[in-house]
């Protein structure tokens, strides 16, 4: 399997399959690049060469002591896509995947993005008395303690999580390797610098098309989310997908390929 070698001489996996323009899909946290299984088919068709990222400690990636933190990952995404060379490439990014390419956007700009498609991630975590769309229950007040809970995941809000034996079919079925999934201590300084972002800003300033998808019941936060992010960049544009909790292209593959598709196609 494919691997390459970031600046900090982490050795990070990728799959990279199909012909076309480039899509690079980053999953969240604790999940590994074939949680994108469902969507590769429907991408390949639409003419993409279709790049699955496992960022540093997912997958079959690396797990060094450092790099905790979202704008490391950033810096991977740009080296991954120097790497391969990409360019004019849609960048996806599910929950901490999106943090990841905002990061990414942050410190590199979008010279080398035709487009940016997140799903179901808030850009800003802690809700304040000017974003009510943070992660339910999370404040400046218990940032520190919050997700140290082990139950803090359990807002009481949204679907029921999918089933994970099948989910596991359903991607192996898809030619996945299935949803192994290593969520450790060693993990939660990047799952608390990821709580401390606020892109809202890197929104405002992108100078490609974007489209934020919220699921309609996320377990996580409020599906309005998205069309408070989007009304900050005249190139962004929300959609809400219903029947979706927070693995939105998990509980609704075939809505979050076809928005793909349908966005990838506006933005050749």
């Amino acid at each position: 399997m494919p691997h390459f070698v970031a600046s900090d001489n982490t050795a990070l996996h990728y799959y990279d399959e199909g012909a076309g323009r480039p899509v690079v899909l980053i999953a969240g946290y604790g999940a590994p690049a074939d949680s994108w299984a469902l969507q590769w088919a429907a991408l390949r068709a639409a003419g993409h060469r279709v790049v699955s990222f496992d960022r540093r400690w997912h997958g079959r990636s690396d797990r060094p002591a450092h790099g905790h933190r979202i704008a490391r990952h950033g810096k991977d995404l740009h080296d991954l896509l120097a790497h391969l060379d990409l360019d004019d490439v849609t960048v996806v990014g599910s929950s901490m995947g999106a943090s990841a390419i905002w990061a990414y956007v942050s410190l590199f700009g979008c010279e080398r993005l035709a487009g940016i498609v997140t799903v179901d991630q808030t850009p800003k975590m802690i809700n304040s008395a000017d974003w009510p769309y943070g992660f339910y229950g999370l404040t400046a007040d218990n940032l520190g303690t919050f997700f140290l809970h082990p139950t803090a995941v359990n807002t009481g809000h949204g679907r029921a999580w999918p089933d994970q034996a099948a989910t596991d079919a359903r991607i192996r079925r898809a030619g996945g390797q299935g949803m192994s999934r290593l969520i450790t201590p060693d993990t939660y300084p990047l799952l608390f610098d990821h709580a401390c972002q606020d892109w809202r800003d890197t929104v405002a300033g992108i100078t490609v098309p974007a489209l934020i998808l919220a699921g309609a019941d996320s377990q996580f936060w409020p599906a309005e989310h998205a069309t408070a992010t989007a009304m900050s960049s005249p190139l962004a544009r929300a959609v809400v997908v219903p029947g979706a909790g927070h693995p939105a292209h998990l509980d609704q593959p075939e809505t979050v390929a076809r928005h793909l598709v349908e966005f990838t196609a506006a933005t050749a």
